[in-house]
């Protein structure tokens, strides 16, 4: 597959690395109370490890977070989610691995990325800190623009919607151009429908379902379904089960990933990296293979015709 047509129909990221497939984004939580991971990588050393790991394992970027964003938790303070994130965001980085900072802080974004961060990825998109816009304009950086209606403690009331697809588009279409107002150059955006996010499971697999049109709006996509609420209930399968814990949901991860890079995802962001790596990579194979088809049947009928 040519590589430079295949960026282009996922979009390009200025500041980013490029990649002839969907990227893979591993996902470090340098927090106690992590709905997935619950702690295990709360030491700088063993985050740096880990991140390390996801790398060797086909991630293509590494997401470090110092605060939960599952349902019900609470914030963090200021100065505990820099203690947290700017050694692991500096130790990654210095071993020469893309780094994205996944905070809603102003003040976290920018001293993650003068630790040497590449990204920011704020769940919010810019909301939740006034700051964060100028913060990330100034610094030059790419920024994820999520769809979100609030914070993690309230916003499983703000999950109604008439159609969700509709609104979420909107929302996230008023949401980047409030951002490009804001000092952030268009090239450097990226978009995420924030699945779990004041969203219950029907929304999610909407989002799922319709990824080609919130490609539409005209951004690299980012997808992160990893271990959510919403495959649990899928593989619960009756509503009265018990969904599988977060982490035996990784199998149902990967078959995300796979349908987000078939649909033109930019990338993924997952836990546990291997499993999607491959399906991406896949993916990719299975869309190289339908391209030569498709010129093969052209050049056919181009000749038949002469």
């Amino acid at each position: 597959m040519n590589t430079k047509r295949a960026a282009a129909d996922r979009g390009q990221v200025t500041g980013l690395p490029e990649w002839d497939r969907c990227g893979v984004m591993g996902v470090v939580n340098v927090t106690p109370d992590s709905f997935s991971d619950g702690g295990r990588w709360f030491d700088t050393t063993a985050a740096v490890k880990r991140g390390l790991d996801l790398v060797a394992q086909g991630a293509d970027l590494v997401d470090v977070g110092g605060e939960s964003t599952r349902p019900g938790a609470s914030r963090v303070d200021e100065e505990e989610e820099l203690r947290r994130v700017v050694p692991v965001v500096r130790g990654l980085a210095s071993e020469g691995v893309a780094v994205s900072v996944d905070t809603m802080r102003a003040s976290v974004a920018a001293r993650a990325v003068a630790a040497g961060a590449v990204l920011v990825n704020d769940v919010s998109g810019g909301l939740a800190d006034p700051g964060m816009i100028p913060a990330v304009a100034a610094a030059q950086v790419p920024f994820v623009v999520m769809h979100w209606r609030g914070f993690s403690d309230g916003m499983n009331s703000l999950a109604v919607y008439e159609d969700v697809l509709a609104e979420v588009t909107a929302e996230l279409r008023t949401r980047i151009d409030a951002v490009v107002s804001g000092g952030i150059a268009p090239e450097r955006i990226l978009v995420d429908p924030g699945l779990g996010f004041a969203k219950n499971a029907e929304h999610d697999l909407a989002l799922v379902a319709h990824l080609p049109e919130l490609r539409a709006l005209g951004f690299p996509l980012l997808v992160a379904a990893s271990r959510k609420r919403f495959l649990g209930r899928v593989l619960a399968g009756a509503d009265d089960a018990s969904p599988p814990p977060a982490r035996e949901r990784d199998a149902a991860t990967a078959a995300v990933s796979a349908i987000a890079a078939q649909q033109g995802a930019w990338a993924v962001r997952v836990h546990e990296v291997r499993a999607s790596a491959d399906a991406v990579r896949v993916a990719r194979a299975v869309e190289g293979a339908l391209r030569g088809t498709r010129t093969r049947s052209t050049r056919s009928t181009e000749e038949g015709t002469r």
